[in-house]
């Protein structure tokens, strides 16, 4: 782990831009950009679209570490270079911002009201490429849809038990347990969540380090004491659906809890725009969502 980046995400001012898109999201997150599916043929074609798209951002001179700690990145975003460096690389040595990956392989079906995440079965065989392309920390999704707190109990569960092995990888995992904005039991939810994950920090040696991606939370500081255990190197939100406006006014509700937005991020972003179109608006958005983060 390396000291200097594990202090930058503790204790620096900033947000996480979520560029990780996957197999799945990447046709929308191309529709939303201005490329409908018509104009490319195959998923080679689409990888290759969305990360003409990243590199967009990444290269940006909207696009700094004075506003923005780390990227999370797709599997093959990793893989790829910007500018003749790998993308992590690329994210460190030019531009100051600390490379995350995104490691799990989508969501299970829906049972006791939680989709727990599908098996990763070539975790440590990505890990160790992770180490190779010199990535700080990993992250991992899964859906919780309703108050069952045996669902609820199975998926912290899980986040915490790939978590632990990410760690002893020599990664900061982030665990990303997210409550569906939409639902009416999402207060229930969060309560019964953060129960859980109390119960796993209580356990955990001293040395382990890792971080929470969570829905903004009804309540507002609702998530105020996990931000005060040592094991927490950091807790962030994600955008959940809201549109750049509301997660922003939720997220600065919040004393303590960053962004970690990906939709929230790029909204308004087109593949048509001027470069100064295109770093104009995204200027802007950088701002709002830092401005939200550090309230």
């Amino acid at each position: 782990m390396n000291q200097e980046q594990l202090n930058r995400m503790h204790f620096a001012s900033g947000f996480i831009a979520a560029l990780d898109q996957s197999g799945g999201s990447t046709p929308k997150a191309l529709r939303l950009y201005g490329i409908e599916e018509d104009q490319y043929e195959g998923e080679e074609a689409m990888f290759d679209l969305i990360h003409q798209m990243r590199t967009r951002i990444i290269t940006s001179p909207a696009f700094t570490s004075e506003h923005i700690l780390a990227a999370i990145l797709f599997e093959m975003t990793m893989d790829r270079q910007i500018e003749g460096q790998y993308t992590a690389d690329y994210l460190w040595e030019k531009k100051g911002i600390l490379p995350i990956l995104k490691v799990d392989k989508g969501l299970a079906p829906l049972e006791n009201g939680v989709q727990l995440m599908k098996p990763i079965p070539n975790l440590k065989e990505l890990l160790e490429r992770a180490q190779d392309r010199h990535i700080f920390g990993t992250k991992m999704r899964s859906v919780i849809k309703e108050a069952n707190p045996a669902g609820i109990h199975a998926i912290v569960a899980q986040q915490f038990e790939i978590g632990l092995e990410i760690a002893k990888a020599g990664f900061v995992p982030i665990l990303e347990p997210e409550v569906d904005i939409t639902i009416a039991d999402k207060e229930k939810c969060e309560l019964l969540l953060k129960a859980e994950i109390q119960q796993h920090l209580a356990k955990l040696t001293e040395d382990v380090r890792l971080m929470f991606k969570l829905s903004i939370p009804t309540v507002d500081g609702f998530y105020s004491d996990l931000m005060e255990d040592p094991h927490v190197v950091r807790v962030v939100a994600l955008s959940g659906g809201y549109s750049r406006k509301e997660a922003n006014e939720k997220l600065a509700r919040n004393p303590g809890l960053i962004a970690s937005f990906s939709r929230a991020l790029t909204e308004g972003l087109k593949a048509q725009q001027t470069d100064e179109e295109f770093n104009t608006l995204l200027k802007s958005s950088i701002q709002s969502i830092y401005d939200a983060s550090v309230q």
